[in-house]
């Protein structure tokens, strides 16, 4: 699956495993997100139509949460903590470096497809602050040099 293409029979599987149930709304987008990654724009639609709402209501609910996606994600998603230890320990200077070195602001993806940058508010390594978490694996007192070490032997790693 390329970054443009999502699987539309996930889709289809999500709506009708959970149409039925109380609510069922944000289930679905969860499991549509979960399947591909994102909430593509084009299931919007079939979505409105399992549950009998309008676009604009489902298209609401998505853009309410920052959690939602409606493009592709990168191969790795970088989630920086915002929270107010982090921010205590100067990680606005750190989003600032991180968003010029990457060229993208948060929800974005960068131009290679390889990182997509998210807030977070709060991932419980507070006594490490400021921190990051690049898919899984969290990291602590980070610097702009510490971060560029870590983005640098990701791509060593890729190449």
């Amino acid at each position: 699956m390329t970054q443009t293409e999502w699987d539309r029979d996930a889709v289809t599987e999500v709506i009708e495993q959970k149409k039925s149930m109380p609510g069922a709304l944000l289930p679905i987008l969860h499991g549509i997100q979960d399947r591909n990654g994102f909430i593509p724009e084009d299931a919007v639609p079939q979505i409105a139509k399992a549950l009998n709402l309008s676009r604009a209501e489902v298209h609401g609910v998505i853009s309410f949460y920052h959690y939602f996606r409606t493009t592709p994600p990168g191969k790795r998603t970088i989630h920086l903590c915002r929270a107010e230890s982090c921010q205590a320990m100067n990680s606005q200077a750190l989003e600032a470096h991180i968003q010029a070195r990457l060229g993208i602001g948060y929800h974005e993806t960068t131009a290679d497809g390889t990182f997509s940058l998210e807030p977070v508010y709060c991932l419980g390594n507070c006594a490490c602050s400021p921190s990051m978490m690049i898919d899984h694996e969290v990291h602590g007192r980070i610097t702009p040099q510490s971060f560029d070490a870590i983005i640098n032997e990701l791509k060593e790693m890729a190449a």
